[in-house]
């Protein structure tokens, strides 16, 4: 059976989506799309010279902001890029080779905007094991201290993620306590999202990925989790670097989540490979079926 890289691969072939990589021209990015294109991978798209005036009205209107204002806005490349997704120039925008996460978020948010019902960007990596195993970690990139609002938010957008790439979901809602063992501020947050989506929670690690023990700690819904949702950006990004460290496991991502428009946010030590999996999975998320 085929993994989801593969799969994600197939599926961005079939759609053939139409990419806008606003730092097409550092040489990563430039090989990367060189050979995305003659692989059928996407279509990349010119990130345009200069705004249309569609763009500037579109972002003015959106925003509240002067047409004046827009155009400086839009002068710059990450903008560009975001508004000709916003104008269905283009089905998805990678970028983050060279800008920070902070730069990426701001311009997707402020031009393409947040998808219906959700109010938290957020992010994921797809980790994938020796053996064959594939998760999803949530969230290691983006929010640093989630408020029980937020972390209900990045677990229903991670689910949807996880359904999209891995065919099914199984959610578990991390905490160093597991059901009623345990108090503390962030365990009551984590018991509050828990409570707000429906997902198991809160979980320890172990109760989350192992069955037996999750039954022996009466953990219901605990047990072979794919999804694991991580109570603080501390605890997400140490957990996703010791698994590649001590594990072996393939981290791809981070991913962007939360946009109405697909947005990848390349790690600024991507190589040619690293951004060809990052694009293929970010259309594929998007692609029907």
């Amino acid at each position: 059976m085929a993994g989801v890289l593969e799969r994600a691969m197939e599926r961005a072939r079939a759609r053939a989506a139409r990419v806008v990589f606003p730092e097409a021209e550092e040489p990563r990015v430039a090989a990367a799309i060189a050979r995305m294109q003659a692989e059928g991978i996407c279509r990349p798209v010119p990130l345009v010279a200069e705004p249309a005036e569609a763009h500037v009205t579109a972002l003015a209107e959106r925003r509240g902001v002067k047409p004046q204002i827009a155009r400086r806005m839009l002068a710059r490349p990450l903008y560009r890029a975001a508004a000709m997704v916003a104008a269905g120039e283009a089905e998805a925008m990678v970028a983050g080779a060279d800008a920070p996460t902070r730069r990426v978020i701001e311009a997707a948010s402020m031009v393409i905007g947040l998808a219906p019902g959700v109010s938290t960007v957020s992010s994921f990596f797809l980790m994938l094991f020796p053996g064959g195993r594939e998760m999803i970690f949530a969230d290691c990139a983006v929010n640093v201290a989630p408020t029980a609002g937020e972390l209900a938010d990045i677990a229903r957008a991670t689910a949807a993620s996880a359904r999209a790439l891995l065919g099914e979901a199984r959610v578990a809602l991390l905490s160093y306590s597991t059901g009623s063992s345990g108090a503390g501020a962030s365990v009551e947050i984590v018991r509050a999202a828990a409570e707000a989506t429906g997902f198991p929670g809160p979980l320890q690690a172990d109760a989350a990925l192992n069955a037996s023990i999750a039954a022996k700690k009466g953990a219901p819904g605990g047990g072979e989790a794919n999804v694991l949702i991580f109570p603080s950006l501390d605890a997400g990004n140490i957990a996703y670097k010791l698994a590649q460290e001590l594990a072996g496991a393939q981290a791809v991502g981070p991913f962007l989540q939360g946009f109405a428009r697909p947005v990848c946010d390349l790690s600024r030590g991507a190589r040619v490979e690293d951004i060809i999996a990052a694009t293929a999975v970010t259309v594929a998320m998007d692609a029907p079926g």
